[in-house]
């Protein structure tokens, strides 16, 4: 029998949105780390799924209606050590734009070729997999 610790932290679900060529990038207010661009994300809740809490924290934090396609795949992140879930998704409805300014500071569609920029450090491979085939470049 196993018991499940209540030390450990949830998981953490990012949401990867691709649309008209661009992917959806957001800035944290509080950086964790050298994150500072990232993907819109957030700790999954109890009862929750992965694509479920990426598809809610793109909401919150950025009015976006988004649909889940498909779990690009998971990790444990090498910068905070949380399990990290990538969810690619696609918008239904609604723009774009920091709608939790306690968490965010600006958002921004970005090109294949201006990742590397926002995101020094490189993408997780299967997320970056999945983008150099959905994006132009």
């Amino acid at each position: 029998m196993t018991t499940e610790t209540t030390t450990e932290k949830p998981g953490i679900s990012a949401a990867i949105i691709v649309s008209d060529g661009k992917v959806l990038m957001v800035r944290r207010r509080v950086s964790e780390g050298e994150l500072m661009w990232q993907f819109p994300a957030g700790q999954i809740e109890n009862g929750e799924g992965a694509q479920d809490a990426a598809v809610r924290e793109t909401s919150e934090e950025t009015g976006l209606t988004v649909k889940a396609v498909r779990l690009l795949g998971e990790r444990v992140h090498p910068k905070t050590g949380r399990l990290m879930s990538y969810t690619a998704c696609e918008v239904v409805a609604g723009e774009a734009r920091v709608a939790d300014a306690e968490e965010l500071d600006a958002i921004t569609w970005a090109a294949h070729s201006e990742i590397p920029g926002l995101v020094p450090y490189g993408l997780y491979g299967p997320v970056q997999e999945y983008l150099d085939e959905v994006l132009p470049h």
